[in-house]
Order: C-alpha cells, then structure tokens, then sequence
C-alpha cells in the first residue's frame, strides 16, 4: 500500500486526471450527495479553486466524470463476450455486462444519467454516451460494429428493437440499484442474490426481438 500524498501523485500536468480520480473517489465513498468542488479538491490535496479552473463548474467536473463512466460500461460491453458466435448468448452477454456494470458502479452509474447533474453538451460525455450506445445498437440490432460513428440510419423496426431492449436491460439495472428485488427473493427462495435473479431472468430472456427484425409496417 502506498503512502504517497496525492500533492506528490498529482503532477506534471496531471492535474485534470488527478481531480477526476478524486471525484471517483468522493463518490464511491460518499456517493452522489458527497459530491462537491471542495471535496474533490480536499480528496486530490489541491487547493479548493484547482477544480473551478480545470472544468469551469461543478456541472464541468462531473459531466467529464460521467464521461469517464460511460466509457468503463462501453469497455465491459465490448469484451463482455468477443468470442462468443451465437447471437442470442451475444445478446444476453451484453446484457448480463450492463447490469453487473451498473451493479458494481452504482452510484457511478446513477450519476451517468442524472440529467439535473450532468450536461449531454459538454463534448467528453456526448462522446462516450454516444459510443455506448452505439455498442448496444451494434450488438441489439445485428449490424457489424464499426468504429467511430454509427453508419447509416435506423429504421423503425430497428430503433423499436433498440429502445425496448435498453428499457428491459435498464430496468432491471435500476431495479437491482434500488434493492426492489427483495420481495421476490423472499416468494421464491430458489435464487442466492438480486444478481442471481437477474443473471437467470437474463439466461432466459428474448428481449422481444430473436425472432429475426420485423418488418416495419407500411402507413
């Protein structure tokens, strides 16, 4: 364990990266409400005006940090299952990455979508938002997963896919978060945990779109 003081850590030009990690820091010991420019600057040992001036603003500091969290769930997404052939086992090892992601990052994860906190502008979150989803469109929606932005449009049928599989995967993420599975842990005594209850919904999940890409109705 090292007892170097983040003053020594934090130096040649480091410093923006340095608040970053303090932030990550604040928050997953203090959560969302611990949150704050002088907490950040105290976990960093910076003076309490270092984070003003490297982000402008709390909302500054924070959208860059939510920026860093959309691309750990981007990175989990992507190698949750790269050998992995089957489309539906694909699909479902995506999935199982997205919810123990939000899992085991909570408060991080609450962050990334705290649109009271956080600007969709700021270029850095845009970004990394944007890339996550483009994996899960890729994955979702069948197509070959290209680097840089998404190619073509979506039609229809392909963005109804999308978006009730995000709502499906999402909701159970959120509902592990908020420790709402309890009730049905206690009727059915067969799982071990929340996350094991969702690993198996998961397993046997469709998410309503294994049957092929439905056609999209004509007007």
């Amino acid at each position: 364990m090292t007892t170097e003081t983040p003053s020594k850590r934090y130096h040649h030009g480091s410093l923006p990266e340095a608040l970053l990690a303090a932030a990550e820091a604040v928050l997953l010991r203090d959560g969302i409400p611990g949150l704050g420019l002088r907490a950040i600057a105290r976990e960093a040992g910076v003076s309490h005006t270092a984070p003003k001036h490297h982000f402008g603003d709390m909302t500054g500091l924070v959208s860059e940090l939510a920026a860093v969290g959309f691309r750990h769930l981007t990175e989990a997404m992507r190698t949750a299952a790269p050998e992995i052939v089957d489309t539906h086992e694909r699909r479902n090892a995506i999935a199982r990455a997205y919810v123990h992601f939000a899992n085991d990052n909570a408060a991080m994860f609450g962050l990334m979508f705290r649109n009271d906190m956080i600007d969709m502008r700021r270029p850095a979150l845009h970004t990394a938002a944007r890339e996550a989803m483009r994996v899960m469109a890729a994955i979702i929606g069948g197509r070959p997963e290209t680097q840089g932005e998404a190619s073509g449009s979506l039609g229809k049928a392909e963005a109804m896919q999308i978006t009730a599989a995000w709502g499906y995967v999402h909701g159970l993420a959120i509902l592990l978060i908020d420790q709402r599975l309890g009730g049905v842990l206690q009727a059915a005594p067969g799982f071990e945990s929340p996350i094991d209850l969702v690993d198996a919904t998961l397993r046997d999940a469709r998410f309503g779109f294994e049957a092929g890409k439905p056609s999209e109705k004509k007007a």
